[in-house]
């Protein structure tokens, strides 16, 4: 008896943006409470989740890392990701994975390098990022 491959996973738009998300919080090995609560929080907040179901997050972050634990799984969710989206959202993804990225204070080495990554897979123009990166500090400074 031959088992079958399981079917490939697909995103809807509002399960990639989550998805870019986890990604940026997984992408270090720790998915730090700031990282949680702000993916929460954002899930809660933006127009373009007014009617996902908040529980969904829990089901996105088990796809992605279940994505992460194979050897090309960042490139597989990379592309997960923009698969699922429009050209005109994929900029939306990056923004998201910037906030995540600033809610616990200065991103890592290995967030910046997942950040160039994901813009590359996304096929996001450097300049169109850099300022999307700058928005996302200027929010983040503290007095």
């Amino acid at each position: 008896m031959s088992s079958a491959s399981p079917a490939p996973v697909r995103l809807t738009v509002q399960e990639a943006l989550v998805g870019s998300m986890v990604v940026m919080s997984a992408c270090d090995r720790q998915m730090s409470d700031a990282e949680l609560n702000t993916m929460s929080r954002l899930v809660k907040e933006l127009p373009a989740f007014s009617d996902f179901d908040p529980n969904g997050i829990t089901i996105v972050t088990e796809i992605v890392l279940g994505l992460l634990e194979d050897t090309d799984g960042l490139e597989e969710a990379i592309t997960l990701i923009r698969d699922a989206l429009p050209p005109r959202l994929r900029e939306t993804a990056y923004l998201l994975a910037c906030e995540v990225a600033a809610a616990d204070g200065d991103a890592t080495q290995d967030e910046l390098r997942f950040l160039q990554d994901f813009r590359i897979g996304l096929d996001i123009d450097r300049l169109i990022a850099g300022a999307i990166e700058h928005a996302t500090k200027a929010r983040f400074q503290v007095l």
